[in-house]
Order: structure tokens, then C-alpha cells, then sequence
């Protein structure tokens, strides 16, 4: 008896695990749905006041969000559409309601080495349930070029994780001084899984030759150190 009730168990919670993983899906809102969630008036009420570049759908444990990815359209230089400012806002839909979850906003930098856009790196971005506890774990990567294109820009990732914000903040540089990356202290607070994943993705900026990070970064990050740069 007590070892059908010990199978009967373990069934259960193999089919609740099933279940759990099922219910997590992400996907990109198509245009005609967009024009439907996005009236005027929601607009409104979401402060969304930029064009609207992507919008990311994705559901868990609790509930479905839109992430709503908007950039200004600020200039045209060679064809390019220039963007001097940007926001994501993520959109919780609730028992029929939308509410707000969170936003984000950043802008160029302009300075001695003038920044001329910044854009949402989509490529890099990931809307998952990397340490597999129900709930998705986005990843907002996002840059900026200058002079040199990215060479010389920024880079920011920034990872959601059960309401809290972590940030991985770096400068691009040609040079070897130019460049520094600086981590969150609550990055090494999250979950191994998450930091794999971060780290993975810095590796294929790297290999993808749109960021150039100190050299021995994973080293620094296995110290867990907050600041590293090439300067002697």
C-alpha cells in the first residue's frame, strides 16, 4: 500500500512539473494583435509615447505579460533611422485588466565622444525560465553606437528577476584603457543558471564582434568582482 501511495506521489508531482513547464511560453505579438492591445487610450495610460519597435508576449505562474519595446526616431544618417531615446514597458494582463509592471528608459550620452543612437539588441534578448521556478526571467540587452559604431559605445543587460533589477553595465573601446564592464553586486545573487546564461550571451557578443569586454572578464566574474577594466 505504502509503496503505491510513494508511486502515486511521485506521479504527481511529475505530471504538476509537466504542467508548470507547459504553461511558460514566449512569443512576438503580431502587428494586428499589437494594434489591438495598444489602443490610443491604453497607450495613454502606459506613458507609451515612441514608436512601437517589438513587442515580446510571454506567460507563467503569474500571468501573461507584454513587453512593449519603443525607441525614438530622432535622425536618418546613411539610410539609418537614429534613436536618442528608448523605454520598454511590461504590460501584466490580469483577469481581463492590463496593468503595469514595469518600465525601463535610457537615453544617448552626449559628451566629448557623442553617442549618436541606442537600440534594443533583440538578438540577445530572452524572455525564459532559466532557474526553472515558474516564473520568466527576462533579459533586456540593449546599446549604443559613436564615432566607431558599437567600438565605442555602451552596452547594457539588464536581467528581471522576481522584481528586482540587475544591471551589467559596459563601455566599448578600441583602445584597451577605454574599456571597463561594472556588475551589480545582486548579480551574484542570482541563481547559477542565470549567470550562465548572462555569460553566455557576453560570449556571443564577443564572437559577434559588437562588444569587446576586459580581457580575462570571466575570470573577474569568477571573483566576483563588481569592476574590471584593462587600465595598468
Amino acid at each position: 500500500m505504502k509503496q503505491k501511495l510513494l508511486v502515486g506521489f511521485l506521479i504527481f508531482l511529475i505530471n504538476s512539473a509537466i504542467a508548470q513547464t507547459s504553461s511558460l511560453t514566449s512569443d512576438i505579438v503580431s502587428p494586428r494583435e499589437l494594434t489591438a492591445l495598444l489602443t490610443d487610450s491604453i497607450k495613454k495610460e502606459m506613458n507609451i509615447n515612441f514608436p512601437v519597435y517589438r513587442a515580446h508576449r510571454y506567460a507563467d505562474r503569474s500571468g501573461k505579460h507584454y513587453c512593449i519595446l519603443t525607441e525614438s526616431r530622432d535622425a536618418i544618417k546613411d539610410k539609418d533611422t537614429l534613436h536618442h531615446t528608448i523605454k520598454a514597458v511590461n504590460i501584466l494582463e490580469a483577469e481581463g485588466k492590463l496593468s503595469k509592471a514595469w518600465e525601463m528608459n535610457d537615453h544617448i550620452i552626449k559628451s566629448e565622444q557623442e553617442e549618436n543612437s541606442i537600440w534594443f539588441w533583440t538578438k540577445y534578448m530572452e524572455f525564459k525560465d532559466h532557474d526553472k521556478d515558474g516564473l520568466t526571467d527576462p533579459f533586456i540587452i540593449y546599446g549604443t553606437s559613436g564615432m566607431d559604431g558599437t567600438g565605442n559605445g555602451r552596452i547594457k543587460i539588464l536581467i528581471y528577476y522576481k522584481g528586482r533589477k540587475v544591471a551589467i553595465r559596459h563601455q566599448n573601446g578600441t583602445l584597451d584603457f577605454e574599456r571597463e564592464t561594472q556588475v551589480d553586486q545582486a548579480f551574484y545573487d542570482l541563481p547559477l543558471p542565470l549567470q550562465k546564461a548572462i555569460q553566455k550571451k557576453m560570449e556571443l557578443m564577443t564572437q559577434n564582434n559588437v562588444a569587446i569586454f576586459p580581457a580575462g572578464w570571466q575570470t573577474a566574474m569568477k571573483q566576483k568582482k563588481l569592476v574590471f577594466n584593462e587600465r595598468r
